[in-house]
């Protein structure tokens, strides 16, 4: 039976857009909504692999060709499938949009669904995220967040969307906050390809029309690395600075890192990464407020001592947008002064 091929485009006309790939592959990178129904999972998919390079590639067929039928066969058994009308329309796609797919697109048709299979597969769904961000990004009117540590640059951010700005939190997309201190517990980081999925996820509910507020960022948030075609409009964008006292970061970080000193073992080991950076009388009384949980000491110093520094390095050098940017003062970084100085910037803009 012919199967019909869709494009990226259209697969908002379907009912359901079916990864077909296998657990692994899915859990990388998928498709915004798709779900997982897998004719190989990750154990067969690797025997298929290992029968094709090994043997022959008829083998590996017949083997696969029996996993992929038994694997089919249980998805049509399942709730997703087996109330479903005779109009409903599924969309399938696998790496390439190869064989994959193809059997499976094959046997809902069989059926007497209206299935297609998304032309180039998952594939053919990188290369769009990869052109999208590289095209919508530099198009965005941006105005950049920044402020030396503990400014409360993502609360605010928050605050800002809240009042009916657009925002992009690359931090919040990122599973981490952008610093040595800066993993989240129990948010374990998207890998790159997911991250730069969300972002272009984010990138399609956004009017380049009007303004959009993003946090200043590195190159790295944790482990993942932002794209230059992110990172260099960021860095050419109109800044807006945050200048906040050093007692307000100060009574800011020890709300918003209270958790630091649940694992302070965890803690020793974030501050092991200045290795190098200080010196180790420093670090020696670092890992010594962090053993006793002593965090208003220890903030106080690395705010001081390694922060600040960083920022007053970095950020004029990265952000040419900086000398020029309006400062926003402030002695207070509670909720509501978070709240009050995002309506300060909002109005100003």
């Amino acid at each position: 039976m012919a199967k019909s091929g869709a494009g990226i485009e259209d697969r908002a006309s379907f009912d359901i857009v079916i990864d077909a790939r296998s657990p692994a592959e899915y859990a990388l990178d998928h498709i915004p909504g798709a779900i997982n129904c897998p004719v190989l999972d990750d154990e067969e998919r690797r025997i298929v692999g290992t029968l094709y390079v090994q043997v022959s590639p008829f083998e590996a067929r017949k083997v696969g060709g029996a996993m992929v039928a038994r694997n089919i066969a249980r998805h049509l058994e399942s709730a997703v499938f087996k109330d479903q009308p005779r109009s409903w329309k599924p969309l399938v796609y696998c790496w390439r949009g190869g064989q994959r797919s193809g059997s499976f697109t094959d046997w809902l048709r069989l059926v007497g669904w209206d299935a297609q299979q998304l032309q180039g597969g998952y594939k053919r769904w990188r290369a769009h995220v990869i052109a999208q961000i590289a095209e919508r990004m530099p198009r965005l009117e941006l105005r950049v967040l920044t402020g030396a540590t503990g400014s409360a640059k993502t609360r605010v951010l928050h605050a800002l969307a809240a009042l009916g700005e657009q925002v992009i939190d690359l931090e919040a997309l990122a599973g981490h906050r952008g610093s040595v201190l800066g993993s989240v517990p129990g948010v374990e980081q998207p890998s790159q390809k997911r991250f730069e999925t969300l972002l272009c996820e984010v990138l399609d509910n956004i009017d380049p029309a009007r303004p959009v507020f993003v946090e200043a960022e590195s190159r790295r948030i944790g482990r993942i690395a932002v794209p230059d075609p992110v990172l260099l409009p960021l860095r050419a964008a109109r800044c807006v600075e945050i200048e906040a006292t050093p007692a307000a970061r100060l009574a800011y970080l020890l709300r918003d890192y209270a958790f630091l000193g649940d694992d302070r073992a965890a803690l020793q080991a974030k501050l092991a990464q200045l290795h190098g950076l200080q010196s180790n009388e420093t670090l020696a009384r670092w890992q010594q407020w962090a053993a006793e949980g002593a965090l208003e000491p220890l903030f106080a110093e690395l705010m001081e001592r390694h922060y600040d520094p960083l920022y007053e390095r970095s950020q004029g050098r990265n952000y040419l947008g900086l000398d020029k940017a309006p400062a926003f003062a402030t002695d207070d970084l509670s909720e509501t002064g978070i709240e009050e100085l995002a309506r300060r910037i909002a109005d100003a803009d």
